[in-house]
């Protein structure tokens, strides 16, 4: 498993910890959902699709294929243009800029259901989906500190600034929807897109911790669910990605549907990813644990 290993002079534990109601943080999100809330009384198919459209463009390329397989596990290399299309990307989401989300998630994998996770359910199922975010660590403007997690990434001018900034895409285009579409578009396209998106990487963190199936006895909770992979195009197969996190393809059987892996097959048979890494299939396979 070739994770950048977090310095251990850090206070690890400090990430995790209740610090308090982080309002400007709760008040975002309260108006999110409101926002979509509302978007109910101004529906329109062309505002739904746009929606759809921009869920796949962020959750499937920016959180799947940019943030999670590429920025923080390297199953894969692209041009560096690409790269810093799909951190763009992944900022759409709300869910911090890539030296956060990177930091964050390689602090999971190395303290996954133990002391120091930010977002273990050992420590509540509602702290594992959003209590860490408005409660835990006001840490995601923290660019400098994040950057010490994640030094690949903080060596790069780009990545430090779109950390810093990394509202800035979300709020230029929910100017530029309601501009083209008026409020409608900005309701569904921003408000019920990103917070049906939020909730989808939440299930990752919380619902893949408590509810599924585990193929291999690894030393965290970890499950494969097939409803949380449909919401994030594959990255429900979470017990298949805690056993092997390098690899490219989460869905290791041939029903695990990974839209995410197929993306990044296809870009590697146009030859743009390279290096692709993939677990053995028929090893993988192999039943290592009887727990359900």
């Amino acid at each position: 498993m070739s994770l950048v290993v977090i310095e251990e002079d850090l206070d690890l534990a400090a990430v995790a910890r209740h610090e308090g109601m982080n309002w400007p943080t709760a008040l975002v999100l309260l108006a999110l959902h409101l926002g979509a809330v509302a978007a109910l009384f101004f529906f329109t198919w062309k505002a739904f699709f746009v929606a759809a459209v921009l869920y796949w463009i962020a959750i499937g390329g920016g959180i799947g294929m940019g943030y999670h397989r590429l920025h923080t596990h390297r199953s894969y290399h692209v041009p560096r243009w690409l790269e810093y299309v799909l951190a763009v990307c992944g900022t759409l989401t709300l869910e911090g800029g890539p030296i956060f989300w990177v930091a964050t998630h390689r602090l999971h994998h190395q303290k996954s259901d133990r002391d120091g996770d930010p977002h273990s359910p050992r420590d509540g199922a509602w702290w594992s989906h959003v209590g860490w975010i408005i409660l835990g660590r006001r840490s995601h403007n923290d660019t400098r500190t994040m950057a010490k997690y994640a030094p690949d990434l903080g060596r790069h001018r780009f990545y430090l600034w779109l950390n810093t900034y990394h509202y800035l895409p979300l709020v230029i285009s929910g100017v530029l929807l309601a501009w083209w579409g008026g409020w409608s578009m900005f309701l569904w396209a921003l408000c019920v897109r990103v917070v049906v998106g939020l909730h989808a990487t939440w299930l990752v963190n919380s619902a893949t911790h408590m509810w599924g199936r585990r193929r291999f006895a690894t030393r965290d909770d970890s499950r494969n669910n097939w409803w949380v992979a449909l919401l994030t195009f594959g990255e429900g197969w979470h017990n298949n990605h805690h056993a092997h996190p390098t690899s490219a393809r989460h869905g290791l059987a041939w029903y695990e549907a990974d839209l995410t892996y197929w993306q990044i097959r296809l870009l590697q048979m146009l030859r743009v990813a390279k290096g692709v890494k993939v677990a053995h299939v028929n090893s993988a396979l192999q039943p290592t644990s009887t727990r359900p």
